[in-house]
């Protein structure tokens, strides 16, 4: 999958200048739309979009320092309008398109290219397993998005769970793991630069339609589910999971994701310092 993302890279740079589609970025790297933009922004840490505006603008300032005519470079970059260009450069850089020919301001963003840097040689468990299609019945919020340590809003989100609906959702019991499960989806597309929103559902899983007015329903489709065991302290050992599934596991494997919500669970059975998790991610193999 590396090789594809550094091909992408290259194909870009090739046609940065014209109206670039992440729809056929994906097709030329035989690659869903959606695994694409998930996985490119774990690795890159941005989005693919995002990667290409920085490119583009920073072509565009090294023309502006050639002292290359404004509305060409503009028109060279897709822009219609001086003034299109003009605000949409100095929201990127700080500066005027103006301000950077007067004053050679160099501004800059690298090509990517992507390696496997491995460390550790450590051992990730993992299996796949094939799901029927259930639903996940419970409460859900729009909460925004946080890598590391406990997210305050959906801890609210649990705190904020009544008795009646805790009794409702302990009545759909009947598929495993039979206990509250956290699922994620929705997401933003700067997910990856710990920015925007995402949907978070906590609930149980079922085969049960949603009877109760006070709970909502997610359906979730028949798919291939790669199921990621992690056992340690809590929540650390659940995030740095998450971690090596897109920066490790998903760029060596044969599986790219498929779109769905991400369902993990924590048995808090033990210390924080020993609690078990699992994460399960809706896959297809390549």
């Amino acid at each position: 999958m590396l090789q594809s993302f550094n091909e992408i890279m290259d194909y870009i740079e090739l046609h940065i200048e014209e109206d670039l589609k992440i729809d056929d970025l994906a097709k030329k790297a035989g690659l869903s739309v959606y695994h694409l933009k998930r996985t490119f922004s774990f690795i890159a840490g941005i989005s693919i979009g995002e990667y290409i505006k920085n490119r583009k603008f920073t072509l565009a300032n090294e023309q502006l320092i050639q002292k290359k005519n404004v509305t060409d470079v503009a028109l060279r970059f897709g822009y219609q309008t001086v003034e299109g260009f003009s605000r949409a450069f100095r929201e990127w850089s700080g500066y005027l398109p103006s301000e950077v020919i007067k004053n050679n301001i160099q501004q800059s963003y690298s090509k990517l290219s992507f390696y496997i840097d491995i460390r550790g040689g450590e051992i990730m468990e993992f299996k796949i397993e094939h799901k029927e299609a259930f639903n996940i019945v419970g409460v859900k919020a729009t909460v925004p998005i946080q890598f590391e340590g406990e997210n305050n809003h959906i801890a609210n989100l649990a705190k904020s769970i009544t008795k009646q609906q805790k009794a409702e959702m302990h009545q759909l019991k009947g598929l495993y793991p039979n206990q509250v499960v956290n699922a994620s989806y929705n997401f933003d597309d700067k997910r990856f630069e710990e920015k925007g929103e995402l949907t978070h559902m906590i609930g149980f899983l079922t085969t049960e339609e949603n009877a109760f007015e006070d709970l909502e329903q997610v359906n979730v489709e028949k798919h291939t589910w790669a199921i990621f065991p992690n056992k340690g302290p809590f929540p650390k050992t659940l995030q740095d999971t998450w971690a090596k599934i897109y920066s490790e596991w998903l760029p060596s494997s044969k599986f790219e994701l498929v779109e769905a919500p991400e369902i993990s669970f924590t048995q808090f059975d033990h210390s924080q310092d020993n609690v078990y998790s699992e994460i399960w991610l809706a896959v297809k193999e390549k």
